[in-house]
């Protein structure tokens, strides 16, 4: 693998619209509705509630969770196929130490979500990349790849991939769990941005799949929440559930993020949680349709995209002539971002194309800020 390493972009300099940033902005995090939750929750608190916590997590909130997803995802959904994490990138750590050993190899999709990458570098992973259609991972790469190794599981973004914006085609989904099954490894379906749809919903969700034995779903309230919460779950059988539960941190430390859940479970019983969702996707499709307007403006002729229909990024191609990786450095000169390519490959590609999100600014501020990106590409 040859990308380098790549840090989390935080706050940017006063001034500066940086759209490579992949959080949510200040005003969609909701103050009001943790302290409401908050205060539910230690109205009647017990001391025990303050102690580690059942391992897999709480089961009010885990039947609760069971619930917003069966709603959510619409299909059934149960306390037994769900665990506790401290987001994604906590469980995919997890998912790693658990279901792979130093010198596996794990298939990504080509592109990827860049942050992902130094997950598998600290555990040693082999990382090989399947190229992307706007169906999903390109299958008949994925049998060929098939052909030549087994791996220890295939990463995949399916509902508003990052950095594309696509999403997987239901019969995509399914051919890979087929290929699963029959090959003998896992699916690990990143999927934070599933309830994140500003048109027709997506294809049902991998954690709708878990039946099959193979597929390990990692859901998040960053997203659909708040990030510092840092809380998520893994929805997955019996079987690949107990194999984590007997995992050595787990057993020591107890439940991974214990109050968090006991706040979360309730802004979901109290329908604030729903009400939420339902704003974030009023605003989010405001702002794709502000940035998609700013590029049609500023960059049409000059590169191609797909307007996303959920989740926070658009997926940009420039000609060939264009270094991402370099202009980015320049953009900071006008106080603007972007993310380069490259850093979402696993082989060194995408250097002419460049992600940006939608997320992190009101639609004035995109528009702004494309704006200010237009000179970069002269």
């Amino acid at each position: 693998m040859t990308q380098g390493m790549v840090t989390f972009d935080g706050a940017p300099p006063p001034g500066t619209i940086n759209l490579g940033i992949g959080q949510p902005s200040a005003d969609l995090l909701p103050v009001d509705i943790l302290q409401q939750a908050s205060a539910a929750f230690f109205a009647r608190a017990e001391p025990f509630e303050l102690n580690y916590g059942v391992i897999a997590g709480d089961a009010r909130f885990l039947d609760s969770l069971a619930g917003f997803l069966t709603s959510g995802y619409g299909a059934i959904a149960t306390p037994e196929g769900l665990f506790v994490t401290g987001g994604n990138s906590q469980a995919l750590d997890l998912v790693s130490t658990v279901f792979a050993k130093p010198g596996d190899t794990v298939f990504v999709e080509e592109p990827s979500y860049f942050l992902a990458f130094q997950i598998f570098s600290d555990h040693k992973l082999n990382v090989v990349g399947i190229p992307m259609t706007h169906d999903g991972p390109d299958i008949d790469a994925l049998q060929r790849e098939l052909g030549k190794t087994t791996p220890a599981f295939f990463y995949t973004i399916p509902s508003y991939h990052n950095p594309t914006g696509w999403s997987s085609s239901a019969a995509r989904r399914q051919e890979i769990v087929a290929l699963a099954q029959e090959h003998g490894f896992l699916v690990v379906a990143d999927e934070p941005y599933q309830l994140l749809y500003y048109y027709a919903e997506p294809p049902a969700a991998c954690g709708t799949m878990i039946a099959s034995e193979v597929v390990l779903s990692l859901g998040s309230f960053s997203k659909i929440l708040a990030p510092g919460m840092r809380l998520g779950w893994i929805q997955t059988s019996d079987v690949l559930r107990k194999q984590i539960l007997a995992n050595g941190f787990l057993n020591s430390g107890g439940s991974i993020n214990h109050i968090s859940s006991h706040i979360v479970r309730h802004a979901i019983d109290s329908g604030l949680l729903e009400a939420h969702i339902d704003k974030l996707r009023a605003a989010l499709r405001g702002r794709v349709e502000a940035m998609d307007e700013a590029l049609h403006t500023h960059f049409r002729g000059l590169a191609e995209w797909t307007r996303p229909d959920g989740g926070y990024f658009f997926w940009l191609r420039f000609d060939e002539s264009v270094d991402s990786a370099a202009l980015r450095r320049k953009a900071p000169k006008l106080e603007t971002g972007f993310q380069a390519g490259d850093v979402f490959s696993s082989a060194g590609q995408f250097g002419n194309y460049v992600r940006l999100c939608f997320a992190h600014y009101n639609e004035d501020d995109i528009r702004d800020g494309i704006a200010r990106m237009r000179p970069l590409f002269d």
